[in-house]
């Protein structure tokens, strides 16, 4: 696995350091990249209106049949991708997937149904070949998933993401206390 190092003069470290995220503050892909310094922009890959899959109901807590709006892109930061994710919205908080072309939470701040609050799961795979071709790394790389569920302040569950991010531009900051 490729890990970029202060010495390392690959053109990939230069263009791009470690991109990090804290834990204890609700912020999307663009937003954590603009604090930084990186200009973020996505590739689109497919936007679409479909019947969502049974763990897309299951998380969103939607009847079976329901409709969601289904985006799949590249994530870049810098014009380098470093990550592939899927995101699915209810079709009645998203119903034009084509209706917005940056920011999915600065579209949904605009029609006032951005979540306030999400639920993230991480965990560490290997990339299969599909994967690891859209991300530009060997075959069986390690990459990050994290699947995130957003809620609305009614608890409603606005979306569902999976996101895989390059390890070696990708990681988390957790800050934990201990009471007394």
């Amino acid at each position: 696995m490729f890990q970029p190092s202060a010495n390392d003069s690959s053109p990939l470290y230069r263009q791009l350091a470690r991109v990090g995220q804290p834990q204890s503050r609700l912020a999307d892909f663009s937003e954590q990249l603009h604090r930084r310094g990186y200009t973020a922009s996505s590739r689109w890959l497919d936007r679409s209106i479909t019947v969502a899959m049974a763990d897309e109901q299951l998380s969103l807590g939607l009847p079976p049949g329901a409709w969601v709006a289904r985006l799949e892109r590249l994530r870049m930061a810098d014009d380098c991708v470093i990550a592939y994710e899927v995101s699915v919205f209810p079709q009645t908080v998203l119903p034009d997937p084509m209706a917005f072309e940056g920011s999915a939470y600065e579209h949904l701040d605009r029609i006032h149904l951005a979540p306030v609050r999400a639920l993230q799961h991480m965990r560490a795979l290997n990339a299969r070949p599909q994967l690891a071709k859209q991300l530009g790394v060997p075959d069986q790389q390690a990459v990050l998933l994290i699947t995130r569920v957003a809620y609305l302040e009614s608890g409603q569950a606005v979306e569902l993401t999976h996101s895989y991010c390059r390890s070696d531009y990708y990681d988390f900051v957790a800050e934990t206390r201990r009471d007394g």
